[in-house]
């Protein structure tokens, strides 16, 4: 009787183990999906690398904003009152400084835009560009202020 107690916990034991073992084979085979992140940027300077302004004082506003540029298509000049990052996902958008700097986003790329420094856009390729675009802010603040007096060349 004994024996035969022994003998079933063994081929028990035997069955845990490969079942085990099966387990382990399938995970193998099948992993688990797991998030994956990938940080696309972190700076405190805009993309003429000029320091970013310290926060605003109060009460933040948090704003998100899909454009969807034409291609062709020029934005007039203007210019941020504050700090806005965002990521390009289809096209490529050039932008430009009044000093003439540029600077060409890419797909896949992100870019911190100017503050306080008057610049444009241009979606000089075939595609539509599509920008998400992300202010920290605060409530009635302007995400730009236009300068219509400034001629587009």
């Amino acid at each position: 009787m004994f024996a035969a107690f022994l003998a079933l916990c063994s081929a028990i034991t035997v069955c845990i183990g490969m079942t085990a073992c099966e387990k382990a084979h399938a995970e193998n085979e099948f992993p688990e999906p797991k998030v994956e992140a990938e940080e696309l940027i972190r700076t405190s300077q805009s993309w003429d690398g000029v320091e970013l302004p310290d926060y605003f004082q109060g009460r933040p506003e948090l704003v998100a904003v899909k454009y969807v540029f034409p291609p062709g298509m020029k934005l007039g000049w203007h210019h941020h009152v504050a700090m806005n990052y965002g990521v390009l996902v289809q096209g490529e958008l050039t932008i430009i400084g009044q000093d003439g700097k540029t600077k060409v986003v890419h797909e896949g790329e992100a870019v911190v835009e100017m503050v306080g420094t008057i610049h444009h856009g241009e979606n000089r390729g075939t595609k539509p560009v599509i920008l998400y675009m992300f202010y920290l802010s605060q409530k009635d603040l302007p995400l730009a202020v236009q300068h219509p007096e400034i001629p587009m060349n």
